[in-house]
């Protein structure tokens, strides 16, 4: 046998014991989890009202410098209003991003949900080949636009829009009634993250797809987020009569949210007007 073959032999038993072990791997509850991911929310569902605990609503005086605050609020579902679409790109390339959605409520309440990786204490730097390797689980977070929209756009610095969703107040309601079914299946039986199959952009056209007889297709802006507001802007999702490249300009929040930070009606003051 020559050295080449013993050469080839050796790497593919390498590459099937790693993905022995990879396959063995099971995703978890109980791990040493980052401050800030650590408390889950729960959810009590009471006929027309929805019980949510252990909502975020941290405070911050630097990126990682913050006061950690849940609250429990009681949310009646006949009185969601509006639904919004916001995307955070986050780096110096074309593509990565994360993207949220964001429920407003009549009596100016609002919850937003994100998917993310639920990141453990001291995790080392977060790459996105460890993101398809059945390394970190998936989590929903349940956000008050106070801490999830202020972190981004105040401190991270990072461009933050915010899309006015055109859509059926009867559909709002359903998906978020889906989201929080997720949401609280997650907080008792974990799932991986994936950057492919089940990443920040993907979980939420899932939860749409549910509500659509015809199904939003696989596109590649699902993989790069900071696009992804093609995909609704282009069902005719957006409420906006802009073009997408408008939009994008018009509906950043940035100053509005360096402006009305200390504002008692700090979300409804982020909000633009519908162009």
């Amino acid at each position: 046998m020559s050295k080449l073959s013993i050469f080839l032999i050796i790497v593919f038993i390498f590459f099937v014991i790693k993905l022995i072990i990879l396959l063995s791997r099971k995703p978890s509850l109980n791990r040493k989890w980052s401050k800030d991911q650590e408390i889950l929310p729960e959810i009590n569902f009471i006929s027309d009202k929805i019980e949510i605990k252990n909502m975020r609503n941290f405070s911050y005086t630097s990126i990682n410098d913050y006061a950690i605050n849940y609250y429990s609020q009681t949310f009646d579902l006949n009185n969601i209003k509006n639904l919004y679409f916001i995307i955070e790109p986050f780096s110096k390339y074309d593509g990565p991003a994360h993207t949220m959605f964001s429920f407003w409520f009549r009596d100016g309440s609002n919850i937003v949900f994100s998917a993310e990786i639920r990141k453990k204490i001291r995790e080392p730097e977060l790459t996105p080949f460890k993101w398809i390797t059945r390394k970190y689980e998936i989590v929903y977070m349940i956000w008050n636009e106070n801490d999830f929209i202020k972190l981004r756009a105040n401190y991270r610095k990072d461009q933050v829009i915010m899309y006015p969703i055109k859509t059926p107040q009867e559909k709002i309601k359903k998906l978020f009634i889906s989201m929080l079914n997720r949401a609280d299946q997650l907080s008792k039986k974990p799932e991986f993250y994936n950057t492919i199959t089940q990443n920040c952009t993907t979980t939420l056209l899932d939860h749409v797809n549910e509500l659509r007889e015809e199904k939003i297709p696989w596109s590649k802006e699902a993989l790069f987020p900071s696009h992804s507001d093609k995909i609704i802007y282009d069902l005719g999702l957006i409420d906006t009569k802009l073009s997408l490249t408008e939009a994008r300009k018009y509906y950043q929040i940035n100053e509005l949210s360096e402006e009305f930070w200390g504002d008692k009606n700090y979300s409804e003051k982020i909000r633009k007007l519908i162009k």
